[in-house]
């Protein structure tokens, strides 16, 4: 197998890794204000997210974020510089996202005022909020194709990007992370905020199921992703199962098997963005002017030896940090409670 092809898989398992693992959290923020009604729901849900639940998780969540963007740099440099240019403003926005939404975490407890407090908690949603749905825009996006020229200048303005498919999967991304958080929320959680984050999972999921089935609908006369399945049918096995985890996860719901629903709607993100880079292949940044300026696994990554060299590397530490992320998920599986509702 060709190395360049070898980094185009690892590129979006990088990113797929990512959105299953800080989706989660994304999602728990979004739902913040609105399963949030009390102060001890709030502290209990910014313990799930940032202390019990993610307080050693969190930055190894990052670390996957960093490595995708590290990947794009080292990998296909060329990706990377036309990618920050073109994409910069939703870029830019998501990265001060991220960033508000850390700060957050860590100012909102540290003065007895209500004023205050409702600043950082509303920092807390559009800190998880704006980066769901500009990850969703971004990808969406490029499924379709950017209006580059032939030296990679984008033809366009950052209202380009807020296209009707563009827009649909924003909204895609945002129900899979709140989707994925109720879940994660109904784990770590009990009581009434346990059974709201329940409801919370039940009622979104018909919303996100009629969504997905609007993308994919709409992927098929606005992309050209399909190509590559209608090529190797087999590839379809990709689709179908996303499709069983997003069914699997409303089923282990009602079961009441709320880890089992997590893994299953884990496998519905991964499987949504790996149904997006297969449709890609080989391209990485399609041009929506003229397919022979689009940049692809070939055109735009680095040399052999770069390749040869990074990939020796990846091979050795990224287990290192997926036996480390287990090892924190399991040693931190239990609950919050409120004896535990710390900052």
């Amino acid at each position: 197998m060709e190395l360049q092809t070898i980094w185009f898989f690892i590129w979006g398992l990088l990113w797929a890794v990512f959105f299953m693992t800080d989706g989660f959290d994304l999602g728990i923020g979004t739902l913040y204000p609105f399963l949030g009604t009390d102060e001890t729901r709030k502290r209990v849900m910014i313990n799930a997210m940032m202390i019990n639940a993610m307080g050693p998780l969190w930055d190894g969540n990052q670390v996957w974020l960093i490595t995708a963007g590290g990947v794009t740099f080292a990998a296909f440099p060329l990706v990377y510089a036309v990618m920050f240019s073109s994409l910069y403003t939703a870029l830019l926005l998501i990265l001060f996202g991220l960033i508000i939404r850390g700060v957050s975490f860590e100012f909102r407890g540290k003065l007895d005022d209500p004023r205050w407090t409702k600043i950082w908690d509303a920092c807390i949603f559009l800190g998880s909020f704006l980066p769901a749905l500009l990850f969703g825009v971004a990808f969406a996006n490029i499924f379709q194709g950017i209006p580059i020229d032939e030296k990679g200048i984008f033809q366009g303005t950052v209202l380009t990007l807020f296209n009707p498919y563009g827009l649909l999967g924003g909204i895609l991304f945002v129900l899979l992370f709140v989707h994925h958080g109720a879940i994660w929320l109904a784990i770590k959680s009990g009581g009434g905020l346990h059974e709201s984050a329940v409801r919370a999972a039940t009622r979104i999921w018909p919303v996100l199921l009629v969504a997905a089935v609007v993308f994919l609908v709409h992927t098929w006369f606005a992309t050209n992703l399909y190509d590559n399945y209608l090529g190797n049918p087999i590839l379809f096995i990709v689709v179908l199962l996303t499709v069983a985890g997003l069914l699997g996860s409303r089923v282990f719901m009602a079961k009441g098997a709320h880890f089992k629903a997590w893994f299953a709607s884990a496998l519905t993100i991964v499987g949504a963005t790996f149904f997006g880079v297969i449709g890609l292949y080989p391209n990485l940044f399609p041009s929506s002017l003229d397919p022979k300026w689009s940049l692809t696994a070939y055109n735009a990554s680095s040399s052999p030896l770069t390749l040869k060299i990074m990939l020796a590397v990846v091979a050795v530490f990224v287990p290192v940090v997926l036996a480390y992320q287990i090892w924190a998920y399991t040693v931190f599986r239990t609950k919050v409670n409120e004896q535990e509702l710390t900052y």
